[in-house]
């Protein structure tokens, strides 16, 4: 009799070795978590306000306390979840040899951690870390990708992904942006872009463009910049203001200072401030906070919160990432800095369709003489 149970319990596990494995079931729920950026980028700390509180919400977590402790370790792990979460750093690491070294690394740590989902955030850990586990067992959510999944063969398309990943665009709102700024600036007819040479920031202004493709935007796009460096994007502001009305600042996290290190953005930007007259629009609450007059946000805390419901329904509902369509968070506020409308002579005051404020602008905090 033994050894007939035996032999049932051999065939038992013979059998469930064959069935297929719904994705969460082991015992301890294991979530691996890559950033694109580093942990001081402001836009990846309210992304993490918006992740910790949809893992609340959707019962990953079962504490604050816990929120707070993955918040300062990168790691947490409770009676039924394992969370870790590891930074490419890839906005000050950009060159293509750190990219492959952040690769190998993560996808090391991956492998060691045998995560039962991995969440990856923005275009770099979605390519470089996302497109390695495309049909595999191991099912995977982005957010805040600018291009299109399809480019990096996360997915056959936005409505049905068709493979093990799916996860939230940030396409930015480009319209919204360029019209709430025409109805600050009224007067104001033509505009340059000032970006740094990035996918980010290359990814963005295709958008600008598509939208300056249609025919309706009241502002004339009259020269596109991709610095590299901070002394390119100060040559640049400088001549460009005596021509433009207007600056669209995209990104200026990748620029570099003289010695050949990443220039701290916010002295990027207080130079800016206190050196270019022009008004200025952008779309990030961060790029606000420093000093920027108008942003339509594209918000990092709905980033965050919406990978963790697509999240839930592939761990808790059960549902296959290949049939949960692709999603674009609806945009944050339109915000302006009360700080930079008094430096232009702006009056913010009496705009109905501005929905929020910063008051300060970071950057001159920081470095008050520009």
């Amino acid at each position: 009799m033994q050894r007939i149970l035996f032999g049932m319990c051999v065939v038992l596990f013979f059998l469930m070795g064959l069935l297929p494995q719904t994705y969460g079931d082991s015992q301890k729920l294991r979530i691996f978590v890559v950033n694109s950026y580093h942990r001081e980028y402001v836009w990846e700390q309210e992304v993490n306000e918006g992740f910790c509180a949809a893992m609340l919400d959707f019962k990953f977590l079962d504490s604050k306390d816990q929120a707070d402790i993955y918040t300062s370790l990168d790691f947490v792990e409770t009676d039924h979840i394992v969370l870790k979460k590891v930074w490419m750093d890839s906005k000050r690491k950009n060159i293509k040899n750190d990219l492959k070294e952040a690769t190998r690394e993560i996808l090391k740590q991956i492998n060691e951690f045998k995560p039962d989902l991995i969440v990856v955030g923005d275009d770099n850990a979605s390519n470089y870390i996302g497109s390695n586990f495309v049909d595999t067992k191991t099912p995977v959510v982005f957010r805040g990708i600018i291009e299109s999944p399809v480019k990096y063969g996360l997915a056959d398309s936005l409505e049905h992904p068709g493979h093990n990943i799916t996860g939230i665009l940030k396409p930015g709102y480009p319209q919204d942006t360029i019209e709430n700024f025409s109805k600050l600036v009224p007067q104001a007819k033509t505009f340059a872009i000032l970006a740094d040479n990035s996918e980010t920031s290359k990814g963005k202004i295709r958008g600008v463009v598509r939208y300056e493709e249609t025919g309706k935007s009241p502002l004339k796009l009259t020269e596109i910049v991709y610095a590299n460096s901070f002394s390119e994007w100060q040559d640049a502001a400088l001549r460009l203001q005596k021509s433009v009305d207007a600056f669209l600042i995209v990104n200026h996290n990748t620029l570099k200072d003289e010695t050949g290190a990443s220039a701290d953005p916010l002295k990027v930007t207080a130079w800016y401030l206190q050196n270019i007259k022009k008004p200025d629009m952008t779309w990030e609450r961060q790029m606000l906070k420093e000093g920027y007059l108008l942003a339509a946000d594209d918000s990092a805390y709905k980033q965050g919160y919406e990978v963790v419901r697509l999240a839930d329904m592939v761990i808790h509902q059960k549902k296959s990432p290949a049939d949960i369509p692709c999603l674009i968070p609806q945009r944050g506020k339109i915000l302006a800095n009360r700080q930079r409308a008094q430096m232009l002579g702006i009056d913010v005051s009496d705009k109905n369709f501005i929905e929020g404020f910063e008051e300060k602008a970071s950057a001159l905090e920081k470095y008050p003489r520009g």
